[in-house]
């Protein structure tokens, strides 16, 4: 598309810029690549005078060089131009690059949810690569391929008809099952699967399983953290090197620390000297939230759960400040109208206080119901949204 020469006097225009309450919201959007944004708004970078749809697959700016715009016209009206890459100002969206790739694999997966998949397996029936597959499954489903499976092995199981009640007779240890001609092979058992297989498997654990249970407490990570005070009492914060991982209330700094180190009981963690970084701004923006003037969000997040919980959060980031829901209309809104004590739960996992705002959700009869960090916290957020809103 041909770019009218700029009027450089409209260049500098903030009326240009999106007048929203919640660029928090739009840039998480931006950070999960979320598709269902494109066309609600652009975002821009200063840097590269590029403007973008917020699915956009190049590689992600800096916070303080992106703003926001509603239109693409407003974007080219204060002098960025359109990435090549996703094409903004086309109507059109132009096709994810990986989409048939995700499509073909998300069907292979169904199609063999009842068997022990591999990620190599699964690279081999896509003709991609398994870091493709990872990164696509996330980018473009918003969930790993193991998540997905669980998915898929869950929804089998509750299609399949019942097992006929008649008890079966238990074979003696040590004794194997005559084969059912002389030529046939005998059934071999099978070999235990090597370290190295063990990691490509795209199965997960059962979702029954504790999620700490599954990750081994945190293994591997280095977490750090920083304490500080806040309006809704005192306040911890943590992230690995991927983003915010923990974001949390209690009474002093002896219970937060104790409760961190049971999630993440394997994990490296350590405190931070001197707030700086995702932990400075998760401190600020917590204790803007019940101010006049609240900061969003602009801090990556590091969340680990279950597709369930992944869809959940995501539906309750987009609830606009100063408003709730209840539990009910969240189940029917993911499709699962009978499941609203598994939205309740999926509320009380939620790891990142108020960046995940889980305390807007309510019960059907517009009570407070439960929250993690105290029901008393949750009033005071919505009196602060409400009246800010």
């Amino acid at each position: 598309m041909p770019i009218s020469k700029i009027d450089p006097s409209r260049t500098k225009s903030p009326a240009l810029a999106v007048p929203s309450l919640f660029p928090g919201r739009q840039w998480q959007q931006v950070l999960q690549r979320d598709a269902s944004a494109d066309g609600q708004f652009f975002f821009a970078v200063k840097s590269t005078k590029v403007y973008c749809r917020p699915s956009c697959t190049s590689r992600r700016p800096t916070r303080k060089d992106v703003s926001f715009f509603p239109t693409a016209a407003a974007a080219e009206l204060a002098g960025f131009h359109a990435c090549t890459l996703c094409q903004p100002q086309s109507a059109v969206p132009r096709p994810d690059p990986q989409a048939a790739v995700i499509a073909a694999a998300t069907e292979y997966l169904s199609e063999h949810a009842t068997e022990r998949t591999k990620l190599d397996d699964l690279a081999k029936a896509t003709g991609v690569g398994r870091l493709t597959i990872l990164r696509g499954f996330r980018r473009v489903l918003g969930v790993s391929p193991g998540e997905f499976a669980r998915e898929q092995r869950a929804a089998r199981r509750k299609d399949a008809p019942r097992l006929a009640r008649t008890p079966s007779k238990a074979i003696p240890d040590g004794i194997q099952p005559k084969p059912p001609s002389a030529s046939a092979s005998p059934v071999q058992p099978k070999p235990a699967l090597s370290a190295k297989a063990r990691r490509n498997a795209v199965i997960e654990p059962p979702p029954a399983a504790p999620q700490r249970i599954q990750r081994a407490g945190g293994a591997g990570l280095l977490i750090r953290y920083a304490t500080a005070p806040s309006p809704l009492g005192r306040l911890l914060v943590a992230a690995s090197d991927a983003g915010v991982c923990a974001i949390a209330f209690g009474r002093d700094d002896a219970e937060l620390i104790a409760d961190l180190r049971q999630r993440f009981d394997k994990a490296q963690l350590v405190s931070a000297k001197g707030n700086t970084g995702w932990l400075a701004e998760a401190i600020a923006f917590v204790q803007s939230q019940t101010t006049d003037q609240p900061l969003p969000a602009a801090f990556p997040l590091d969340l680990r759960a279950t597709a369930f919980q992944q869809r959940l959060w995501t539906t309750l980031q987009q609830i606009p400040r100063g408003q709730t829901r209840s539990y009910s209309s969240l189940a029917r809104e993911l499709g699962k109208p009978t499941a609203a004590r598994a939205v309740a739960a999926a509320c009380a996992a939620n790891p990142v206080a108020i960046a995940i705002p889980c305390h807007r959700a309510i019960a059907q009869d517009g009570s407070l119901s439960g929250y993690r960090w105290g029901v008393e916290r949750k009033r005071k957020l919505l009196a602060a949204e409400s009246k800010n809103a």
